[in-house]
């Protein structure tokens, strides 16, 4: 039976009819398959294969024993409870039950002989065990010959049912081994036993090794799990390269030159190595290296770039997706610009148009705000090809926005985009069998571990190097009851001319978080700040609004601005040098360096205040403490990736489906140097093998790394 077989569930009728609540808790969990049951691993595991005496039972570990029940009484005092006295002869163990049924009394009487599971411990009244499992037996009932697993489940999907299930897709399931002789790290077991071995590990099977993922078992699935999306990474990459995109020079004295010349400022030498990056991926022929001999040479084109673009918060990434847009323009063809925010959007419009249209180049503006003849005059200068350069949020993906030849697309902050938003950039260019270069920008930094992992079909240029005239930010934590003092430092801050960010987590007043809202912070620093103005900011207000705010703060009309995290990215303020951060405990680590990445954009001392609410979890602490230890926005990101993991650090990359369910990138960085060194070995010499290996793991997910 293939992977692809559906699941006979083991109490499905054989009619149609509804499903039962187990039947439908199952296809909640993606149980649908027998592949999915046999890869539905057990989060833990229950030592039933032997039983201790009672004399003998450790406290406060799970146990086994067995005895014969001595006394069964219902104690009415205080709280109405089960009590039930059980004898081995080395011992007696009371058995405590808070909510019980008749049930329990009937398999619990006196005289009889049980099984019982649970954690011993010395009471007020000896040795009990409270809400312990138990179960009937005789002197001749066998011990289990394998631990039992314990899967991950929910109310309405008992255990005794998953486990038929699982049992029953594993037999059932299609394991052979698909990977050649010899590419399997030595001293792993096969897929089948791999799977056997964990969902039935016999008795004496270590249960620590089991549980932190290091027994070879774990380790073969975990080997397959990333050989399989190294492989997918590796086909899209292929995939792509087999494609023709346009192809953009930079000419000498041509509109990369002058846009060069007219900048007010010298680009780092980190800048002008990724400059150069860029512009030799625009103009890098298609390659004649095709294994496939049936396939006809490569015509006129270029490879498609696919980039990632990464900097740490004011290295100057706006200005090298300036200088790529320029390359393009200069060949011809029309540039789009992304961005997940109106707000960063705006930012980046305000610094294209002051550089680029002076040297002749039309930019249009599309934003979920402008409506109306406005938004259709950008669109028609969008279709004639009249605006070279576009620049907006999704607007610019809508169906209705035409361009006339898209040759590079770039997209901001681009792990905030969903991979449909991605993908629906990318075919804005619907001609002559062409697609755009792609250009993806991002102020997180992204771990090597990551970048080898969900980036892995990306090229990646850095820029390492912080402009000249940035001055490192002193960070500072302040529990919530030092609030005036912050205040008082806001005070003199904004007599000396400077101006101040108060950034706040939540618009509205929740009750669960108890968070301070906006509107209250800003009436507070209002009264707080007489004959100072404070300005108010957040996600909700109009794009009109939001931009005449930003304006006023911007030209330091405004000396305080209160906002939520809609300033996260992209806006620059040189003369702002304070910014309070509310509830930081509650932001994850590469946030709030995004945020602090607000000041310190002149050439004065800046000053980031962290202000928890106690009492702070250890979590907390360590992200608050690494905060403050350092500016550096690639250390924030791999102690970031440690404290929240990979799903949340990437967020859309995802799409709310993990793409790593059992490797993880803190422990099995040597399984992913070994998938990634075998990954193009295989899809050269055993292709067949290398699309099996990823149907039977990626299933319909590899979509989500083409993105």
């Amino acid at each position: 039976m293939s992977e692809a077989s559906p699941v006979v569930h083991p109490a499905r009728p054989a009619q149609a009819g509804a499903k039962s609540a187990p039947q439908k808790a199952m296809d909640k969990l993606g149980l649908r398959r027998d592949i999915d049951l046999a890869l539905h691993l057990p989060l833990r595991y229950e030592d039933e294969t032997q039983v201790v005496a009672i004399a003998d039972a450790p406290d406060g570990e799970p146990v086994q024993i067995e005895g014969v029940v001595s006394e069964n009484r219902i104690d009415l005092r205080g709280r109405r409870q089960l009590l039930v006295q059980v004898d081995d002869g080395s011992a007696s163990l009371l058995l405590r039950f808070l909510n019980f049924y008749p049930s329990h009394q009937k398999t619990l009487a006196v005289g009889a002989r049980v099984r019982v599971r649970g954690e011993a411990r010395s009471g007020f009244f000896g040795r009990e065990m409270v809400h312990p499992q138990f179960k009937a037996v005789d002197a001749h009932t066998p011990l289990a010959a394998a631990l039992t697993a314990v899967y991950p489940t929910s109310a309405q999907l008992p255990q005794a049912y998953l486990r038929k299930a699982v049992t029953a897709g594993l037999r059932r399931a299609a394991l052979d081994e698909v990977l050649p002789p010899g590419t399997v790290p030595a001293g792993l077991p096969t897929l089948r036993e791999a799977l056997d071995r964990l969902h039935h590990p016999p008795a004496g099977e270590p249960m620590a090794a089991l549980e932190d993922r290091s027994h070879p078992a774990w380790q073969r699935l975990k080997f397959e799990e990333l050989l399989a999306q190294q492989l997918s990474q590796l086909a899209s990459q292929r995939e792509r390269a087999r494609l023709r995109a346009p192809l953009l020079r930079a000419l000498p004295g041509g509109l990369h030159e002058r846009l060069l010349a007219a900048l007010p400022f010298q680009l780092t030498a980190a800048q002008q190595r990724v400059s150069e990056e860029i512009a030799g991926d625009l103009c890098r022929p298609r390659s004649s290296d095709d294994p496939d001999p049936d396939r006809p040479p490569p015509d006129d084109g270029a490879t498609p770039m696919h980039r990632l673009l990464q900097g740490d918060v004011g290295s100057g990434k706006t200005v090298v997706a300036a200088l790529a847009a320029a390359v393009a323009i200069a060949s011809g063809w029309q540039c789009a610009l992304m961005a997940p925010t109106e707000l960063l959007a705006e930012q980046h419009f305000r610094k294209l148009v002051q550089w680029l249209e002076p040297l002749g180049v039309g930019i249009a503006w599309l934003t979920g705000s402008r409506k109306g003849k406005q938004r259709e005059a950008m669109v028609a200068k969008v279709a004639s090809g009249e605006a070279a350069l576009v620049v907006g949020t999704q607007a610019v993906i809508q169906d209705n926005v035409h361009f006339a030849r898209l040759g590079l697309a770039i997209i901001d902050e681009q792990h905030r985009f969903g991979v449909a938003q991605r993908l629906a950039l990318r075919r804005k260019l619907a001609q002559q069998s062409l697609e755009p270069h792609l250009l993806m920008m991002s102020a997180t930094p992204i771990p090597r571990t990551l970048a080898m992992t969900y980036f892995a079909d990306l090229d990646v240029s850095t820029i390492d190097e912080l402009p000249p005239g940035r001055t490192p930010v002193l960070t500072k934590v302040f529990a919530d009851n030092r609030r005036d003092q912050v205040i008082a430092r806001i005070t003199e801050e904004v007599a000396r001319g400077r101006q101040v960010y108060w950034v706040c987590p939540l618009i509205e007043e929740s009750e669960t978080l108890d968070l301070q809202n906006a509107t209250e912070a800003h009436a507070q620093l209002s009264a707080a700040l007489p004959g100072f103005k404070v300005g108010l900011l957040h996600g909700r207000l109009p794009g009109a609004e939001k931009a005449a705010v930003m304006a006023q703060f911007v030209s330091g009309e405004l000396q305080l601005l209160v906002a939520t995290t809609v300033i996260e990215v992209g806006v620059d303020v040189p003369n702002a040098s304070l910014m309070v951060i509310e509830h930081a405990e509650r932001f994850g680590l590469s946030q709030l360096h995004q945020l602090r990445g607000r000041v310190g954009r002149g050439a004065v001392a800046s000053v980031c205040v962290l202000m928890y609410q106690g009492p702070l979890s250890q979590t907390g602490k360590d992200r608050l403490r690494a905060m403050a230890e350092t500016n550096d926005g690639f250390d924030i990101a791999r102690r970031d990736l440690e404290i929240r993991g990979p799903g949340e650090f990437m967020g859309a990359r995802q799409s709310g489906d993990a793409l790593l369910r059992f490797a993880d990138l803190a422990d099995d960085a040597p399984l992913l140097q070994q998938a990634r060194a075998l990954a193009p070995l295989l899809l050269t010499h055993h292709a067949e093998a290398a699309r099996a290996h990823v149907a039977r793991w990626l299933d319909t997910r590899a979509d989500f790394l083409k993105a």
